[in-house]
């Protein structure tokens, strides 16, 4: 594989030196290695996985929780016995989840090692002993605690198989990268000792990348949105997992409950409150949206399949060609003055990009374009990293997240959001967030970047800045993703 230069170093295939087929051939996930990807493992995949490795994965999952089961039958659990067996670090080292910038999430702390620890005890009593469902599953876990989510069980899938995924990743070291790209490393809590109830570390040949490692997936345990057993489905589903209940007592019992605690003319909010009342009063519906979920499981590796598919084009293909793009216009990647010029210099290279040289077709899959803003700031991370600032997501601490921070020291920092013009909240966000924000930060400038799609888009916010005085601030882009005024737009989605 040719040389790569350093501005178009992103993925996995640019350090390394292997093709981006040889890696999808192996059966890995191609990843970038500046920021995590928003995929992530499913359980439910390795369970109705017709190959028996992964079903013996999925077999040692449940051993382990069985055995946290027993733990916490066995009486209270100290903090430190809590630590050692329910708590777990992120395995960073994947380069898949939800941190914006890096690969550095917050892992499976003390709020869910005790959620855990104390739905062992009650809704997970009877796991590994299931009557209504076909197996066990760890995500029944997100369907009735607040705050425990598909990243979540994720991680927590996610080390309880580590050993496997380190072997896929030995295996193609060995087979693919040269000598001086690998090293030895000793990674903790690999495997659990049943004997000494000890995670146990191991040592493996791995990807060397500065002073870590690099862990890959295979592309047929990931998915994208959401775990095929979830929260959302669970209440969406409702009638249908109301009408799958077998007994007529149980059925009669569970609508008589339901139209008492409806609102006469409900609203879609206070529907689902109704919803989650019944699911509380009989949590054994639970068990029976489960077992709907397994008997439509071949859906789910479909599902799963065609997201994966769609996140590689998104966010490796067309990335990587909209790198190319930016590449070919080498200023992008010159850092001239402070971070306010260096940023404003970015967004003003990404907007001709964008509008003049094709760079429109990255926010287009099949013809349709992203509309989900976190897809937007993940593009422009991608982008974003051939940089001597610091880059850096910035945390929500109740006045509302800004996209990116760009610093050069405590001095010197800028701060950059990219917004849809489809977002409903756009008005207010200009109006307030970024200005509450700067007021408890050092950044001095910030940067609004704002792509838009139709027409109507455009048009809806040109008002809003008309309303507000906005329309010739100098901190505001407007970037045209429009596909119907470019050259060649039937073909948006032909590389």
């Amino acid at each position: 594989m040719a040389e790569v230069s350093e501005q178009l170093r992103i993925y996995f295939s640019d350090y390394f030196g292997v093709t981006p087929k040889t890696i999808e051939e192996y059966g890995a996930f191609n990843v970038s290695l500046h920021s995590d990807l928003p995929l992530f493992i499913d359980p439910f995949l390795l369970f109705n996985s017709q190959r028996d490795e992964y079903r013996a994965l999925h077999d040692r999952i449940i051993r382990y929780v069985s055995f946290l089961r027993d733990k916490s039958a066995s009486g209270t659990l100290s903090d430190g016995q809590l630590h050692a067996w329910f708590m777990f670090s992120e395995v960073e080292q994947t380069w898949l989840g939800f941190s914006m910038t890096g690969n550095r999430g917050h892992g499976l702390g003390m709020k869910f090692a005790r959620a855990l620890n104390n739905n062992l005890n009650t809704v997970f009593s009877s796991f590994g002993d299931e009557n209504i469902t076909h197996g066990s599953h760890i995500e029944k876990l997100c369907l009735i605690e607040s705050g425990v989510g598909r990243d979540n069980i994720s991680d927590f899938a996610t080390n309880l198989i580590k050993e496997y995924l380190l072997a896929f990743t030995q295996q193609f070291a060995r087979r693919y990268l040269e000598a001086p790209q690998r090293k030895k490393f000793s990674v903790p809590r690999v495997r659990f000792s049943y004997t000494t109830e000890v995670w146990e570390p191991a040592i493996f040949e791995l990807p060397a990348f500065g002073n870590d490692y690099v862990v890959l997936c295979p592309r047929d345990l990931l998915t994208k949105d959401d775990t095929w057993i979830n929260r959302g489905d669970l209440i969406n589903d409702y009638e249908q997992i109301a009408d799958s209940v077998p007994s007529g007592q149980l059925r009669a019992q569970v609508n008589n409950y339901f139209a008492k605690v409806l609102p006469e003319k409900p609203t879609e909010p206070e529907w689902r409150v109704a919803v989650e009342k019944v699911y509380r009063k009989f949590p054994e519906l639970i068990e029976y949206f489960i077992r709907l979920k397994e008997e439509n499981g071949d859906l789910a590796q479909a599902l799963s399949d065609l997201k994966v598919a769609l996140s590689n084009r998104l966010y490796v293909t067309q990335v990587r060609e909209f790198a190319q793009l930016l590449d070919a216009k080498t200023l992008f990647y010159a850092t001239p003055g402070n971070t306010y010029d260096e940023s404003r210099a970015k967004v003003l290279f990404l907007k001709d990009v964008i509008e003049h040289n094709g760079g429109w077709r990255l926010f287009f899959i099949d013809d349709k374009p992203v509309r989900r803003e976190n897809d937007v700031q993940i593009l422009f991370r991608l982008v974003w990293h051939a940089s001597p600032s610091s880059v850096t997501r910035e945390a929500n601490d109740g006045r509302g997240p800004v996209d990116f921070k760009i610093s050069r020291g405590a001095a010197d920092e800028t701060l950059v959001e990219f917004k849809l013009a489809s977002n409903t909240q756009l008005k207010r966000n200009l109006q307030h967030q970024t200005e509450i924000y700067l007021k408890s930060s050092r950044a001095q400038r910030a940067l609004k970047v704002i792509v838009f799609f139709s027409d109507s888009e455009l048009t809806r916010v040109q008002a809003v800045l008309v309303d507000l005085g906005l329309s010739a601030h100098p901190d505001i882009f407007l970037i045209d993703a429009r596909p119907d005024n470019k050259p060649s737009a039937s073909k948006s989605t032909s590389h």
